[in-house]
């Protein structure tokens, strides 16, 4: 991933291991239910891995200059695209089982994200999931870097220039709303 230029779409791997790690992850979940241990015992011997397969297939990511795009999901399919500009930053988790399958999560906190949207911002079994990580970080640095004004376009050199022109505007409208007070 670090040799990919500007205007490359990159499109992430995934690692195969995030297959029993998934089984595993919901089996346990639903075995630690009790309630749904006989699901968890089917889940284990053969719809698990038939699911993880699938789901596995459906799984990909792609980074453009602009935006992220991410699929995954068998019944019901998940498409989401992340513009760039509106990721406030990129987490990269790793713990005990995740090592264990030599995986690691990339979370994202987006501009506006609401609490009910977190768990599908994250991506799990990112092969690389380091250099991704940087790559999403430069390439949102980029598209911040276009999108600013330059101080030269805008004539303002620092901000206390820009206090100044507030402070006119504010005195500006002062006088207008004492005008439109004589008048009524």
């Amino acid at each position: 991933m670090s040799d990919s230029q500007p205007g490359d779409i990159v499109i992430a791997k995934f690692n195969p291991l995030i297959r029993p790690y998934l089984v595993f992850q919901i089996g346990m979940t639903m075995a630690a239910t009790i309630v749904a241990l006989p699901l968890a015992l089917i889940w284990f011997l053969g719809v698990g891995q038939w699911w993880a397969r699938h789901y596995f297939d459906k799984l990909h990511c792609e980074i453009s200059d602009i935006e992220i795009r991410f699929r995954k999901g068998i019944l019901f399919q998940i498409e989401k695209t992340i513009p760039l500009e509106n990721i406030q930053d990129v987490t990269f988790i790793e713990g005990p089982l995740l090592k264990h399958f030599h995986l690691s999560i990339l979370k994202f906190e987006t501009a506006g994200q609401s609490a009910h949207q977190a768990h599908d911002m994250q991506f799990v079994g990112i092969i690389d999931a380091h250099d991704f990580r940087q790559l999403i970080l430069q390439r949102r640095q980029a598209v911040r870097n276009r999108m600013q004004p330059h101080k030269a376009v805008t004539g303002m050199a620092d901000d206390g220039e820009q206090l100044a022109v507030l402070q006119a505007i504010k005195l500006q409208l002062d006088e207008i709303t004492a005008l439109l007070r004589d008048k009524n």
